[in-house]
């Protein structure tokens, strides 16, 4: 630090008070709370990345003085890659200081409900240093994902709603570790473990049908019924028959209904031609859908159908013969609603 003030006055005896006074005022040009500023590991020129930076918007004042002395305490060779955050109201030794120091800004990594494996390649580019391009094909690689005890279908389970700090320019097989370390915290918490076991399912089962839920009901009062239907359902070895499964299947959400043309699709996500679980989860469930999963009622119920009322809800029935009346009841306010 010595030297760095050192140099700092320096610099004022050289240029003259004028220059001198951004040292200690502020020194910045924009008007949103932060400005971002990204340097690539790979960046040849790291001094020349941020200045091109620097130089598109407005970002900060005299900016030949921080050239200077940035060049004179070789900030700029040293320069850690990462995100840097410059604070409306900074001064320039701040600014010098932190880039000194490489002090970075963490990515506030918020993950929600995300369905396909490229909605997560495109959610982690967003936020890091890798293109959409090079993130999938990490997903999609077996091999890749074999460390993180997960595999091309199973990677969603990595994905626990939570709010995250994590650094920028960290590689993909870093960031994918500290996701399964917080994933295997929030499996130890709360008896998720022993309440998975109860249910006779693993970790990665009650992910795949909490995902199911998810896609199926809104309404969280219902979500631990709908889940005891597929674990009732799973156990009989029964076909899951769930709409959602195939509209992953067909990669096309906007789908309201279901019809026997969609039901031809050959995939392993076809939960009517197949028995047993998809081989993933078909979204990143809320953490209420995961917990309705384990904490499932013990029920007799087989069958489920929405409410003809709209209202969200559904009916529950044990036979098939029950189920089909209601389900005609839906079937008719669709029609007469002309939802196809």
């Amino acid at each position: 630090m010595k030297k760095f003030v050192f140099n700092a006055i320096l610099a004022f005896l050289v240029l003259g008070g004028a220059a001198a006074f951004y040292f200690v005022s502020d020194a910045t040009k924009f008007s949103t709370q932060k400005l971002y500023l990204y340097v690539p590991e790979q960046a040849a020129d790291k001094k020349q990345e941020i200045f091109t930076q620097l130089r598109q918007q407005p970002s900060i004042k005299a900016l030949g003085l921080v050239d200077y002395i940035g060049s004179n305490l070789g900030i700029w060779q040293k320069l850690k890659p990462g995100r840097y955050a410059i604070t409306r109201g900074m001064n320039l030794v701040s600014i010098l200081r932190m880039f000194r120091n490489g002090r970075q800004e963490p990515v506030k990594l918020v993950v929600n409900k995300m369905r396909t494996r490229t909605d997560i390649a495109n959610f982690l580019a967003k936020n890091f240093a890798w293109s959409p391009q090079e993130t999938e094909a990490f997903l999609a690689s077996n091999d890749s994902l074999a460390p993180f005890s997960v595999d091309s279908n199973t990677v969603a389970t990595l994905f626990i709603p939570n709010t995250y700090e994590l650094y920028w320019s960290k590689s993909i097989p870093k960031i994918l570790g500290k996701l399964a370390d917080e994933k295997d915290q929030f499996w130890k918490s709360n008896d998720r473990l022993q309440k998975a076991a109860n249910q006779g399912i693993t970790p990665t089962q009650a992910y795949t049908i909490a995902s199911i839920v998810e896609e199926e009901t809104n309404y969280n009062p219902e979500k631990g019924k709908v889940a005891s239907v597929y674990i009732n359902r799973w156990r009989k070895g029964m076909a899951l028959g769930a709409d959602p499964t195939v509209k992953f299947a067909l990669n096309d959400f906007s789908i309201k209904r279901i019809l026997f043309e969609h039901l031809k699709i050959a995939s392993p996500y076809n939960t009517y031609k197949l028995k047993g679980l998809p081989p993933g989860p078909i979204c990143v469930p809320s953490i209420s859908s995961i917990d309705a999963v384990l904490n499932a009622p013990t029920t007799n119920y087989l069958f489920f159908v929405a409410s003809p009322n709209f209202d969200g809800t559904h009916v529950f029935t044990e036979t098939y013969e029950q189920h089909l009346q209601y389900a005609k009841q839906y079937q008719e306010k669709l029609n007469n609603a002309n939802i196809q």
